[in-house]
């Protein structure tokens, strides 16, 4: 497994979402997930799988302090002392004494950014996540938060993927020494069918997925895939032998659009454009 290194994390290069991930299903998907080499799980208290990712881990037979575990407070807890009462209740439900990465979700423009990042922070030295950061942020965001920040953010989980422009939140995260994590990586759906992908995915023996991951990979950008089949858990993780050439990455590059996201419920900010 490769790694991303960043202010002391040191993140998998690859990890499993777990959205919509329920009961069985998720148990059985975070357990094989790890038998078959992964080493870092991605849930959140807003999935309500916590408690069977905790249930998929400790049914593993990996040893808890090799994998990397992400999880992330919802925008209706970030007001303090809900926030303090949500870490509690994750780590509970995934059977766990702290995580490695704890996330705010969501913000809440009713809870000053002030506050919340204050709660992150004193999570963080109260010994329940070994570190801390955000997600879907954008660029002024990502400014505020490290400014009022007493330990270092070392994460942004964000959307994307080839069909979404998102220069300027990459720029910012890079030069505020953030990583990025991507979600919805293969675009819900989008990235199978692309012809340029696929064109890609043949000269290399691979599918589209895989060369989007690739990628995704190659920016240091760490892809989070959600998948329940073995086959795509095994074939997402399977991106490690081959490199996309710098003409390769850059006809990926010219597939982004400005309308490309697929995620943006009611809640969220005003995207960076």
């Amino acid at each position: 497994m490769q790694f991303v290194e960043c202010q002391g994390a040191r993140i998998p290069a690859i990890g499993l979402g777990t959205m919509t991930l329920k009961e069985d299903v998720c148990v059985e998907a975070v357990k094989t997930a790890l038998q078959l080499g992964y080493r870092s799980l991605d849930t959140a208290e807003k999935y309500g799988n916590e408690i069977w990712v905790g249930e998929g881990l400790a049914e593993s037979g990996v040893k808890r302090e090799d994998v990397f575990l992400t999880t992330k407070v919802d925008l209706r807890n970030l007001a303090s002392p809900d926030f303090e009462r949500s870490v509690d209740e994750s780590l509970e439900k995934l059977q766990v004494s702290s995580v490695d990465l704890l996330l705010i979700h969501w913000n809440n423009p009713d809870v000053s950014l002030t506050d919340s990042i204050g709660s992150l922070c004193k999570v963080k030295r109260a010994g329940l996540t070994k570190h801390i950061g955000v997600a879907n942020f954008t660029t002024s965001m990502l400014n505020e938060a490290v400014k009022y920040a007493t330990e270092p953010l070392v994460a942004n989980q964000i959307e994307v993927h080839p069909f979404l422009d998102q220069t300027k939140v990459l720029t910012k995260c890079r030069e505020l020494d953030i990583s990025v994590t991507a979600y919805c990586p293969a675009a819900r759906g989008r990235v199978p069918g692309d012809e340029t992908l696929g064109s890609k995915g043949r000269a290399h023996g691979k599918t589209a997925t895989q060369v989007a991951l690739r990628w995704l990979v190659q920016q240091r950008v760490i892809p989070i895939p959600r998948s329940a089949s073995p086959e795509h858990l095994k074939a997402n993780l399977d991106i490690f032998d081959f490199e996309l050439t710098d003409a390769e990455m850059a006809d990926i590059t010219a597939l982004k659009r400005a309308d490309g996201r697929v995620v943006s419920p009611p809640f969220a900010p005003q995207w960076d454009t």
